[in-house]
């Protein structure tokens, strides 16, 4: 089998019936190099273009897999997740301006006015009561601040979620105009993902 049939199928089950077993093995999903084929993160990360004083809030940071390349170009990355275990991975991988936060299912538990960029990466379709979550992530802002989503196509893809558990494009951008967000800017270079910024008007 070759590595990157066998990250589909990993990727695949997780969000099906057969999850990763273990933190573990979760973080060998996140890391399988193959993954890096598709979701192109040196890419992404040139296209926020980031300052040197901008701090990040990586949401759903598993193992670090953005968390470390976001922070070798902003001033601060807050490494956020619900996983205790993951979150020691990452910060163990991490250069020293990436700081862990435990979060829960419904808080990102991010300071009020502490962060420039919020950085979604196919995390947002797990969240549940996504509108109150958005407010809250809208106080933890800074003026001009942006909220970055990337996720899943609702198509038949060969990864990511069932097309059940998808958000389309659309759906997110209405959410979060009614969150108080407009789209400011789109990239079109992932084969599998809507990549968006958003911001307040």
């Amino acid at each position: 089998m070759s590595t990157l049939l066998w990250l589909v199928m990993l990727l695949q089950a997780q969000h099906q019936n057969h999850p990763p077993r273990s933190a573990g093995e979760y973080a060998k999903v996140l890391e399988n190099p193959a993954r890096d084929a598709w979701q192109k993160p040196h890419e992404v990360v040139t296209a926020l273009g980031l300052r040197p004083d901008e701090a990040v809030a990586d949401i759903g940071a598993g193992s670090g897999y953005f968390s470390r390349r976001l922070a070798h170009h902003a001033g601060k990355v807050y490494a956020v997740d619900i996983d205790a275990k993951l979150l020691e991975m990452a910060k163990a991988n991490a250069p020293a301006n990436v700081e862990t936060v435990l979060a829960s299912a419904n808080d990102p538990k991010l300071a009020e006015g502490s962060v420039d960029t919020i950085f979604f990466c196919d995390v947002l379709h797990h969240i549940s009561e996504r509108g109150a979550y958005y407010a809250k992530l809208g106080r933890a802002l800074r003026p001009g601040g942006r909220i970055v989503m990337i996720d899943f196509r609702k198509l038949d893809l060969p990864v990511g979620p069932p097309v059940s558990m998808k958000l389309a494009e659309e759906e997110v951008v209405a959410e979060m105009k009614a969150a108080g967000f407009v789209l400011a800017r789109k990239h079109d270079f992932l084969p599998y993902q809507y990549f968006m910024e958003f911001r307040r008007p």
